[in-house]
């Protein structure tokens, strides 16, 4: 069997083991859509390639605001690999404790919101410590973590705890210890990995399922959508109305954030669509 065959074949399997999590899917699902129709926000963390999986879930062609995407640059941005913004340090400062608190430093958070936080392994400090934050906010967290490797992992954190620790429910991608999914003979180590492929199918199926729970509610989300599907005049009202109201869920997690000004307590004044 060559490896193209080998590796369609074990990503068949974590299909199987996605399926296999249809109940969980839809909870999450349901938890994030009330977070939208509340008018607040599902906020999105991975670091390293993780953030693949948060810029899946917005903002891409078949996705709609109430997702904010927290990517940072310091712990995603490597693809210089060596050198200046290179590899070592997102991975140093991946396990710095302290700097999930000053990155949600920037948000003020509410019990209606609620979180999808992704890190295959579920060992590293930055990921558990936002889930943690997260959880002590009285916001929902979903984890969204290879299983397998996770459990076989030393947590980074002092205590020893994980990702799956401050999880209210925890998704598997069902890729194999280590990641990698494939043996090449002559070679020691495996290559190929499968959480990512994992991953992106589950973060789309919670899409799809909020999707349809917000049209039920009768708030049919703003999904950003080809031209060629929609016509272009549709497109682009979809585009600008969607970034729109990304926006304006995104204010309310600034205006309140902590020290009070006279900005924040006063009243906004309505601004004329002209300008």
């Amino acid at each position: 069997m060559n490896l193209t065959t080998q590796y369609l074949q074990r990503s068949r399997a974590l299909l199987d083991t996605i399926d296999a999590q249809t109940e969980a899917i839809q909870q999450a699902a349901q938890w994030f859509s009330q977070t939208i129709l509340a008018g607040r926000m599902v906020h999105l963390f991975g670091s390293g390639h993780s953030r693949i999986m948060v810029e899946e879930m917005w903002p891409r062609y078949g996705s709609f605001p109430g997702f904010n995407p927290i990517v940072e640059l310091s712990l995603s941005f490597h693809n210089l690999v060596v050198g200046a913004n290179g590899q070592r340090q997102a991975m140093f400062l991946e396990n710095v404790p302290g700097l999930a608190s000053r990155i949600l430093r920037n948000y003020a958070l509410s019990a209606q919101d609620s979180a999808l936080v992704i890190s295959s392994s579920g060992s590293n400090v930055v990921p558990i410590e936002m889930a943690e934050l997260f959880q002590q906010a009285g916001v929902k967290v979903v984890a969204l973590v290879t299983r397998q490797h996770a459990e076989k992992s030393i947590s980074k954190r002092a205590d020893g705890k994980k990702l799956t620790d401050f999880a209210d429910l925890i998704l598997d991608t069902g890729a194999p210890v280590g990641d990698a999914m494939l043996t090449i003979p002559g070679l020691d180590t495996l290559v190929a990995p499968g959480s990512t492929l994992g991953g992106v199918v589950l973060v789309n199926c919670i899409k799809a399922e909020v999707a349809r729970l917000l049209t039920e509610a009768g708030q049919p989300p703003r999904v950003l959508s080809a031209a060629n599907v929609v016509g272009a005049e549709r497109a682009v009202t979809l585009f600008e109305g969607a970034y729109d109201e990304h926006a304006h869920r995104l204010a309310k997690l600034y205006q309140h954030v902590g020290i009070p000004s006279y900005v924040s307590e006063q009243r906004t004044l309505p601004i004329s669509p002209n300008v």
